[in-house]
């Protein structure tokens, strides 16, 4: 029989960290215009087919306003823009594989100002796109970090 000591010392040496992985980063785009009646917001389609804005990997020798862009770019067809440095928030999500598998990660979201849209991108045969209001895209997607970012861009 194990003793209480060998005991706590398999469930704070081996178990515990098992369950305490270390959280993965990604960068966000935060995709955004002045529409005809206000403030707008570009969602696009996952492959799940959720609403979500575009986010991806840090890239090496890249910033991660400059990955935010590039991601803006493959996923969304964003042409022109103006990325802030900072990033105007940060969020935690889930990043899930089709596998299964589910890593918990920090998303940072960085505000990205649209002028122009490409109708050719690279994703774009994997994904729709949508303008919408940031009280309608609240509405659409299912993280509430997100959300609240969404509700807090009209001030921005």
């Amino acid at each position: 029989m194990m003793s209480f000591l060998a005991l706590r010392s398999l469930w704070t040496d081996f178990i515990t960290p098992i369950y305490r992985r270390p959280l993965g980063l990604q960068l966000a785009a935060l995709c955004h215009r002045d529409g005809k009646n206000g403030k707008e917001v570009l969602l696009i389609s996952s492959s799940r087919g959720r609403w979500i804005i575009p986010k991806g990997w840090p890239m090496d020798g890249k910033t991660a306003a400059e990955a935010a862009r590039i991601e803006a770019w493959e996923e969304a067809g964003v042409q022109k823009c103006h990325v802030s440095e900072k990033a105007v928030g940060s969020i935690l999500a889930e990043k899930r594989y089709d596998d299964g598998r589910v890593l918990p990660c920090e998303v940072k979201v960085f505000s990205v100002k649209v002028t122009k849209l490409a109708d050719d991108f690279p994703e774009a045969d994997r994904r729709e796109r949508i303008w919408v209001s940031p009280e309608k895209a609240a509405e659409m997607v299912d993280d509430g970090a997100l959300k609240t970012l969404f509700s807090d861009l009209p001030s921005r």
